[in-house]
């Protein structure tokens, strides 16, 4: 792959450096991750000798819930958009009961909300390599937020930030569909036997708008993107043929493996490989991405190569480019 690699990227030169700009004619919308768990366990504190914390190896009840009692749940991330995925949420939190019209023991209040509370999604490729962190801090089951997606159900959080490819997000947070009742246990169980044992089942509907996107680079003749046979660039003059393998040059798709400092260009010699899972669309269709690399010598410039769908529709083929299931603006190719 590295020969193969070094021959389009030195064929395209031209293309990333004469006059590109960046595909930004439109703003792309808002990105939805609905991420599915499995293995849900609340451990609530309600014992006071630490000595017992983590030592009982059975299934074990939590005392009765009460008003300002603080808890600790681990789940198992298993989907992100329904692709397998690795990753656990870890999430803490404090009852508060909040309701307009409280029994005893409830807080009386104007909201509506069962507890306060911090989560982290680390979110992993099925290897178990880390994709990133997302953050969250805010009310659970309550009241969801204005504009949050039909399947945010319940809950008001907001997205204070993220790590690698989620960096500098923001956005807002709330539980989605319960698939299996959460399990709650004492904050004495051994948490080594959570998956053995069992728990709940559920997804959660995160809003994300993040700090940069992925682009294709766009040049004065239209994107750059090449033909794999001879090197030079898509146009209407020269299409792209059903089932051919195409390079895209881009930016905005992250970290890299085994990764460079932030700031500092890509060299030649290890090839560095996109960290994240790197999509590419045509007319909607999921393309065979074959390699997704930073381009040596770039700060935030990369090569992915991918094949055309063999059914590909003659004409103008939208591409879209996403990189940690987070899409850049699209752009159209001829295919003949």
């Amino acid at each position: 792959m590295r020969a193969t690699w070094k021959t389009l990227a030195l064929a395209a030169t031209s293309c990333l450096l004469m006059g590109h700009r960046l595909g930004l004619a439109q703003v792309a919308p808002a990105t939805i991750l609905e991420i599915d768990l499995e293995n849900r366990v609340n451990y609530a504190i309600d014992a006071f000798d630490v000595s017992k914390y983590a030592t009982d190896p059975n299934l074990t009840t939590a005392l009765a819930a009460r008003n300002f009692r603080q808890a600790q749940q681990i789940s198992d991330i298993v989907a992100v958009n329904g692709r397998p995925a690795k990753g656990t949420l870890v999430l803490s939190f404090r009852n508060i009961s909040l309701t307009t019209a409280p029994t005893p023991g409830q807080a009386i209040a104007d909201s509506t909300a069962a507890n306060v509370m911090d989560q982290t999604f680390q979110i992993m490729n099925s290897d178990g390599t880390v994709i990133g962190s997302i953050i969250t801090f805010g009310l659970g089951n309550g009241t969801t937020s204005p504009g949050a997606p039909s399947t945010a159900l319940l809950g008001d959080s907001a997205i204070i930030g993220g790590t690698g490819a989620f960096l500098g997000v923001r956005g807002q947070s709330s539980a989605g569909r319960t698939l299996v009742a959460i399990r709650n246990a004492s904050v004495t169980e051994d948490p080594a036997n959570r998956r053995k044992i069992g728990g709940g089942a559920a997804r959660f509907v995160l809003t994300l708008i993040p700090m940069s996107r992925p682009a294709v680079v766009v040049t004065s003749a239209g994107p750059a993107v090449v033909h794999a046979g001879d090197f030079s660039q898509v146009t209407t003059a020269k299409p792209a043929a059903q089932g051919e393998i195409l390079s895209l040059f881009a930016s905005g798709l992250g970290p890299t493996r085994p990764g460079v400092d932030p700031g500092q260009p890509f060299p030649a010699s290890p090839l560095q490989a996109v960290n994240s899972p790197v999509e590419v669309t045509v007319n909607g269709r999921a393309a065979e991405v074959l390699s997704a690399v930073g381009y040596p010598g770039a700060v935030d410039g990369y090569q992915v190569n991918f094949r055309v769908p063999p059914d590909t529709g003659r004409g103008s083929a939208t591409i879209q480019l996403s990189a940690a299931w987070i899409a850049g603006t699209e752009v159209k190719i001829a295919v003949q």
